[in-house]
C-alpha cells in the first residue's frame, strides 16, 4: 500500500544500503592497510645485518633498515587513517539506519491508518447492506 512516506523509505533505503556499502569497502581498506603493516615487520625481521664485511654493506644494511622503518611508520599512518574512516563510516551508516526506521515506522503508521479508515468504511457498509436486507424482508 502506497503512502505520502513511501518514495521517502525507498530513498533512505536506498541511502542506507549506499552507506553500508561504503562501511565494507572502508573494512576493506582497513585489511588491506594491516595485512601492508604485518608484511612490512615480516620483512624488516628478514633482513639480517652483517657482522663483518665492507663499510658499504653496513651503509647498504643501515639504508634497508631505514627504509624498511619508514615504510613501517607510513603503513601505521595507512591503519589509523583506515580506522577512522571506518569509524566514520559506521556512524554515517547508523544515522542513515536511524533515519530509515523512522521513514519506514511513519509509514507503518500511515497504512495502519488507511486499513483503520478502510475497516471502518467497510463495517458502514456492511451495517447499511444488513439494513436494506432488514427493510426488504420486513416488506415482503
Amino acid at each position: 500500500m502506497k503512502t505520502r512516506f513511501t518514495p521517502l523509505v525507498k530513498l533512505k533505503k536506498t541511502t542506507m544500503e549506499k552507506s553500508e556499502s561504503l562501511v565494507q569497502k572502508a573494512n576493506a581498506d582497513l585489511n588491506s592497510a594491516a595485512m601492508a603493516l604485518q608484511i612490512a615487520y615480516n620483512s624488516l625481521d628478514d633482513i639480517e645485518s652483517p657482522t663483518s664485511g665492507s663499510m658499504s654493506d653496513f651503509l647498504a644494511s643501515r639504508s634497508l633498515l631505514s627504509s624498511g622503518r619508514g615504510l613501517i611508520e607510513h603503513n601505521k599512518e595507512w591503519v589509523n587513517f583506515a580506522s577512522t574512516q571506518v569509524g566514520h563510516a559506521k556512524e554515517q551508516l547508523k544515522l542513515d539506519m536511524i533515519e530509515f526506521e523512522k521513514f519506514k515506522y511513519l509509514e507503518l503508521q500511515e497504512i495502519q491508518k488507511k486499513i483503520k479508515k478502510i475497516k471502518k468504511q467497510e463495517a458502514k457498509d456492511l451495517d447499511e447492506v444488513a439494513l436494506m436486507t432488514y427493510s426488504y424482508k420486513e416488506k415482503h
